[in-house]
């Protein structure tokens, strides 16, 4: 095995470890705005909203599978939530959409640091409507849309002047006030979540987890496994 660089003064990965800023009050179930995952995902992600230095509290790394099972994950930006799942939207010839198209589920991971706080989401994927995708894509900015219809996203290119180029050309056709750039292959997907997870990080290092699934035969008879709202249940995990 490899450990380059492991007792180089410059690169020592093995002293990264800091403790958080404060200590975090524990997480417990009492302390639950809901007894449904989405509510309850509301209640943090309004909270990280406010929180200063986190600058985007929507991105999330996306987290698929090819056919095979090779996994790939990336940062997107979370678009939209609601008791039927969360929402992005990406280019349909991008990697991600050929992994959902051959295997659609996923994982969303949201972290936000100040706060010590995860939330991990995994469930089935499907498209949105092309009229769903259609609004999205002409509400944003012009260098958004432009930026999006360039080249199919991950598509291999000469050089950051063809990129250049291709802008040019494109804005030369959809000016500010002239005729939309039509949607390209692009468009949004929705993740249906079964599980959700709630986690909230402590100084002790004995991290909260509580985890709303879809229930599974033998749940009445678990203990450990209280009833939720919405048809979900929740459970603590160890950390």
């Amino acid at each position: 095995m490899d450990h380059s660089g492991v007792g180089d003064p410059e690169v020592n990965i093995e002293s990264m470890r800091h403790p958080y800023k404060a200590p975090s009050e524990a997480f417990t179930e009492d302390q639950l705005v809901a007894r449904e995952p989405i509510a309850q995902f509301r209640d943090w992600f309004d909270q990280a909203s406010r929180t200063p230095g986190i600058l985007e509290p929507n991105a999330m790394c996306l987290s698929t599978a090819s056919a095979d099972g090779a996994p790939s994950g990336r940062f997107v930006l979370l678009k939209g939530f609601g008791r039927d799942g969360f929402r992005f939207f990406t280019n349909y010839g991008s990697r991600k959409a050929a992994d959902l198209d051959a295997n659609p589920r996923a994982a969303l991971t949201f972290y936000w640091e100040a706060l010590n706080r995860s939330v991990r989401v995994e469930g089935a994927v499907r498209r949105l409507p092309a009229d769903v995708s259609d609004a999205y894509f002409h509400s944003r900015p012009l260098a958004s849309q432009i930026g999006a219809a360039l080249f199919r996203q991950s598509a291999t290119i000469a050089d950051r002047g063809q990129l250049e180029r291709r802008e040019a050309e494109l804005r030369q056709l959809h000016p500010e006030q002239g005729p939309p750039v039509p949607r390209p292959d692009w468009g949004g997907y929705i993740v249906e979540p079964r599980q959700v997870e709630f986690w909230q990080g402590q100084s002790t290092r004995i991290h909260d987890r509580i985890r709303f699934r879809r229930p599974v035969d033998g749940d009445d008879d678990d203990p450990r496994v209280r009833r939720g709202d919405d048809g979900w249940v929740l459970e603590r995990l160890a950390p």
